[in-house]
């Protein structure tokens, strides 16, 4: 008996040949939605998996990454997260320095990203930053899987995954970020931020947090946690929510920079002082953390050290390797929003 699953074993249960399975899987628009959804489902249900190198030696290389961006809500025609954009520059040094071209674009989740980029030879593989709501994602990343794509993201790695993630510690942060408020006396707490599995980045950056307080004897309260997607308006309205439950608190870790950034806003409209009243930690240190009022205390990332990453880890799938997932270490950078 075989133990690996073939395209002929996915054609007999679909119903199907084994070519239009073939196609199906590549994304071919020749192939009905119905029959591809069928087949797309069988190859997850079948942990199938595409012989990427065997397909790479049919097709040849383009000696080009294609870098794809998740549309975020921003208050200009952006639609990209500041973060990544600070990332851009080490991913375009870097393929530079690797030899190959880098094609940007957003993430078009109507179309199929295998077909549109590797199959039509625009691109040898193809990195994701940002992806929003990871429930309603991640089927778009296992069907890459299925289809033999080489690809990595930006994010956290989650147990049993079968693709390539590289990302920050969000936990050592999140606890670095508790030991700093603590440190400084406070007791009380709050988070802001989507903890939930939907978006793992802040569950993991909410958990350190929660297990620096515990280490210190403290207690979590639920009540101190108000769900904000990473934009200042999303922290502006998460800070007016918590301070409406009429809950102490007397620090705010926030999930992000720009979700900290809005919450000073809600603060200072309140009549709360940072940091004399309220001390505020955010998470990224964006060129904005810096120019804040007051400058914001923060997580660091390491920017250039991420663009690196992701663009050898791609290369390496490329060639043949397997890639690992990986995870860069966060630093604190203090200032006056959790000093006086």
């Amino acid at each position: 008996m075989r133990d690996k699953t073939t395209s002929f074993d996915i054609a007999e249960l679909a119903g199907v040949s084994q070519p239009t399975v073939s196609r199906a899987l590549r994304g071919d628009p020749t192939v009905s939605e119905a029959t591809r959804k069928r087949i797309e489902a069988i190859a997850v249900q079948l942990n199938y998996r595409i012989d990427k190198n065997a397909s790479n030696l049919r097709r040849g290389q383009s000696r080009t990454l294609a870098l794809l961006f998740f549309q975020d809500p921003t208050p200009d025609e952006s639609m990209i997260n500041p973060f990544f954009l600070s990332m851009l520059g080490s991913i375009l040094r870097t393929c530079a320095q690797r030899g190959y071209d880098l094609l940007t674009s957003f993430q078009q989740l109507s179309s199929n990203w295998h077909f549109e980029y590797e199959d039509s030879r625009k691109a040898d593989g193809i990195i994701l930053l940002g992806y929003g709501d990871f429930a309603l994602y991640q089927e778009r990343l296992e069907l890459l899987v299925v289809q033999g794509t080489h690809f990595v993201m930006w994010g956290s790695a989650r147990p049993g995954q079968g693709w390539a993630t590289m990302g920050c510690d969000n936990h050592a942060g999140g606890r670095a970020a508790g030991e700093h408020l603590i440190g400084l006396g406070r007791k009380r707490i709050a988070f802001l931020g989507d903890a939930s599995p939907r978006y793992p980045e802040f569950q993991d950056r909410y958990r350190g947090l929660g297990d620096a307080m515990r280490a210190a004897g403290l207690r979590t309260d639920p009540g101190l946690q108000a769900d904000a997607i990473t934009t200042e308006e999303a922290g502006h309205e998460a800070a007016l929510r918590l301070i409406g439950r009429d809950i102490p608190f007397d620090a705010i870790f926030a999930a992000s920079d720009l979700i900290a950034i809005g919450a000073m806003r809600a603060l200072e409209e309140k009549g709360l002082r940072v940091p004399e009243d309220v001390s505020i930690v955010g998470f990224d240190d964006i060129p904005a953390a810096a120019l804040s009022h007051p400058p914001l205390t923060t997580i660091a990332q390491d920017y250039a050290r991420a663009g690196e990453l992701l663009v050898d880890a791609l290369i390496g799938q490329i060639d043949g390797a397997t890639s690992e997932h990986a995870m860069l270490m966060p630093r604190l950078v203090v200032r006056r929003s959790t000093s006086a």
